[in-house]
């Protein structure tokens, strides 16, 4: 990692995913509001970009780390860095996908979208999440996905996706319940689940978007930050009618808690 500021007295963001995309949106907005920043990625020339970028735009101080999340030795070095005193914001906005049918997808490619997707923001926030609750401050925020709503849907359009999905419905419910566990703290919390964003991620599948609508990164950025201020666990940047959301979340109580009957359904009777 390098530095190249002292000490400093303004508070420090981590975000990774920070090279392209919308993790660069963030790392500007925060830079913008005047947070120093640990900036990650694995691309060490896009990093040194956007700490000129930011430096000279802003004043702040970035320091850029360059890791692979998906590795053990990327993962202890972000790790690290989350422990750090002034960190009052996460951003964890690395991304990658592998979209192809199940029985098409390598081993190693599997592991790698779990480790990336699952592992590494686990850890990152088990390591920030302890200081940021003494310290009385803070903000963690995620990316899932618009697909980990997509089980049940069976739209051809959509990619052949089930350990992508499946990784981003973790995050999503993982997070929903850390944020029950964290209600009675200061440490905000929020999933964002965007739809299809203008950035890098889908060219690098070998997918054409072009000519889709799609939202921009600082947008994503924005309904996220105006989430945060009120308290949005859950924030789909696109969608209109949130009652869709407490609907789905109606009716995933109610399947819980009729499942929980002691006594087999009567169709398993016969």
């Amino acid at each position: 990692m390098t530095s190249s500021a002292k000490s400093s007295s303004r508070p420090l963001a981590l975000v990774t995913g920070a090279s392209a995309g919308i993790g660069r949106a963030y790392a500007e907005r925060l830079a913008s509001d005047g947070y120093d920043l640990v900036v990650v990625a694995r691309r060490k020339e896009r990093l040194d970009e956007v700490k000129h970028q930011l430096e000279s735009a802003h004043g702040v101080s970035v320091q850029t780390l360059v890791a692979d999340l998906s590795t053990e030795s990327g993962q202890r070095a972000v790790d690290a860095v989350a422990t750090e005193p002034r960190l009052e914001v996460v951003v964890d906005s690395a991304a990658l996908a592998y979209y192809m049918p199940f029985l098409e997808l390598p081993p190693e490619k599997a592991q790698e979208l779990v480790h990336l997707n699952v592992l590494a923001p686990v850890r990152m926030i088990h390591a920030a999440l302890p200081g940021m609750v003494e310290r009385g401050k803070g903000a963690l925020i995620s990316f899932s996905s618009l697909l980990a709503y997509s089980a049940t849907s069976e739209n051809p359009q959509l990619p052949k996706r089930a350990v992508y999905a499946a990784s981003k419905a973790f995050l999503l419910t993982f997070f929903q319940l850390l944020a029950v566990e964290l209600r009675d703290t200061v440490v905000k919390v929020q999933i964002v689940c965007p739809g299809i964003v203008k950035t890098e991620f889908h060219t690098r599948q070998n997918m054409d978007m072009s000519g889709r609508p799609r939202l921009e990164p600082e947008e994503v950025v924005k309904a996220s930050m105006i989430g945060l201020e009120r308290g949005e666990v859950v924030c789909i940047p696109s969608l209109e009618e949130t009652d869709f959301l407490l609907h789905h979340d109606k009716a995933e109580g109610e399947v819980f808690a009729a499942g929980m009957r002691p006594a087999l359904a009567q169709r398993y009777l016969s």
